[in-house]
């Protein structure tokens, strides 16, 4: 039994080191709550330890890419981290992004890396987010758990529509880094 936990942990690790086109954790983390006779609370907790480890190492990752970026766009992203940083209320509203923000985590873990943001403080703030919504999939689906939704689950991860949010999150953090920061800041 401890192999079939450390298979879904390795699972939700892996799919949240994908920079793009994972399916999204908490669809995984429903999909298993419905088919596998996993603890419910094992399926929450593990989940979350998945997930932000694996973002946290995806954010690692995409920061050594920042050797690559040519010295325009680099000073792009020190303007972003600049003004991301000014004041204490900017710092607790990004926090708090990380907490309730609908978008791709992904995308946001790579641009947080990018404008070389604090990512301990982040990943905090994304387990805190992850463990509230995580908690309310997995025992909603426990709930509903002899319902027909697995059709449901399986229909989402071939989304048009969430393929098309995770290209647009990708083009966002593009136009991050082609933005010069510093000249709006002074604006």
């Amino acid at each position: 039994m401890i192999h079939t936990y450390l298979l879904f942990v390795g699972l939700i690790f892996a799919i949240n080191v994908l920079p793009v086109f994972s399916p999204p954790t908490w669809v995984l983390l429903v999909f298993y709550t419905l088919n596998s006779h996993l603890h419910t609370a094992a399926i929450i907790i593990l989940g979350v330890i998945g997930a932000s480890s694996g973002r946290y190492l995806l954010a690692r990752l995409t920061g050594l890419a920042r050797n690559k970026l040519s010295v325009k766009t680099l000073s792009n992203l020190e303007g972003a981290r600049k003004y991301l940083a000014r004041g204490s209320m900017g710092k607790y509203l990004y926090s708090l992004f990380f907490i309730v923000s609908p978008l791709p985590s992904a995308q946001i873990f790579e641009a947080a890396a990018l404008v070389q943001a604090p990512l301990v403080p982040l990943t905090i703030a994304f387990i805190f987010g992850r463990t509230i919504s995580y908690s309310i999939s997995v025992l909603g689906a426990s709930s509903l758990k002899h319902h027909a939704l697995g059709n449901v689950i399986i229909d989402s991860l071939k989304s048009p529509w969430g393929i098309a949010l995770q290209i647009i999150c990708i083009m966002a953090i593009y136009l991050l880094m082609k933005i010069d920061w510093a000249k709006r800041m002074t604006t």
